[in-house]
């Protein structure tokens, strides 16, 4: 499959320019950042918040990266260490060197990074993309995960024509003029196309070439194995795929928490972080509470 990477050393360097800038300037004082070593590339981690207890270690989306949380890592930072891992093979502070082919080979990266931080266990949430591998660690590594919270994630449902449909005309639409993205954001009900920050980002990050691999539909199999306490939060509007549908399956096959989210679609974390934020902290601490 080849690895991820810039077309050009100049890419990479306007980039690299603008993520530093962005994260200076979006994230709450006192982050700081460190990069671990794996046999699939360093990989940058930006920490908040307390170092004591079990962290919250947040996935983005497909080419996402640490400064997806902006919006977040202040009220889950208050009382839990943040860990924001930017992945190998996605646009951000990290470099992959060596191919992620499979589900394995992702889940052994985020492995070797636990390790790299010191870390036995943490609360996973991941969005999209992202929660899928967190579904992935944690069925091979459920002693490493406390909880684990998913955002619209791939992974659980077909995905047919309407989503490439809807990344595509996202895509067009973010090279357009402010008031042309911002019109485009309400037909596409794309809240990302209104997030000026965000989408600067994505311009820069237009000349990245993603090598990573494509999720299949979790078995129904995997998902009565799976004994991580998860919360799932789907979009009703969700262009994946069909929420209602995956949210009966979810609550038949396994054993997860699933809330519908009235009038989001797949762009859930952008157009309601205060409710992820708000559902997900409550989620941690009933959880605990009975751990206790």
């Amino acid at each position: 499959m080849g690895v991820s990477s810039f077309t050009s050393d100049q890419a990479r360097s306007t980039f690299t320019l603008a993520y530093d800038e962005a994260m200076q300037r979006l994230w709450p004082a006192g982050w700081t950042s460190t990069d671990i070593t794996t046999a699939y590339g360093p990989t940058r981690v930006n920490r908040f918040g307390p170092a004591d207890g079990v962290p919250v270690v947040l996935l983005p989306g497909a080419a996402g990266n640490s400064l997806m949380w902006y919006r977040y890592v202040a009220d889950l930072g208050r009382d839990h260490q943040v860990l924001a891992v930017d992945p190998v093979g996605e646009p951000g502070g990290s470099r992959q060197d060596k191919p992620i082919d499979t589900a394995d080979d992702l889940t052994e990266w985020l492995g070797e990074v636990f390790t790299g931080l010191g870390v036995a266990q943490a609360h996973l949430i991941g969005c999209s993309y992202g929660g899928w591998t967190a579904m992935q660690y944690a069925l091979r590594h459920p002693d490493r995960v406390a909880t684990m919270t998913l955002l619209d994630p791939a992974g659980f449902g077909k995905v047919g024509g309407r989503f490439l449909a809807w990344v595509i005309l996202g895509g067009l639409a973010g090279l357009a003029p402010r008031g042309v993205r911002h019109r485009a954001a309400r037909w596409l009900r794309n809240a990302t196309l209104l997030d000026d920050d965000l989408m600067g980002m994505a311009r820069v990050s237009m000349s990245f070439r993603r090598r990573l691999p494509v999720p299949p539909s979790s078995t129904d199999d995997e998902l009565r194995t799976s004994s991580t306490p998860a919360l799932v939060l789907l979009g009703a509007n969700s262009q994946l795929y069909d929420a209602a549908s995956v949210a009966q399956r979810l609550r038949t096959v396994g054993s997860f928490h699933v809330d519908v989210v009235p009038d989001a679609g797949h762009d859930l974390p952008v157009s309601c972080p205060s409710l992820v934020v708000e559902r997900s902290l409550a989620f941690l601490a009933r959880t605990s509470s009975r751990a206790a």
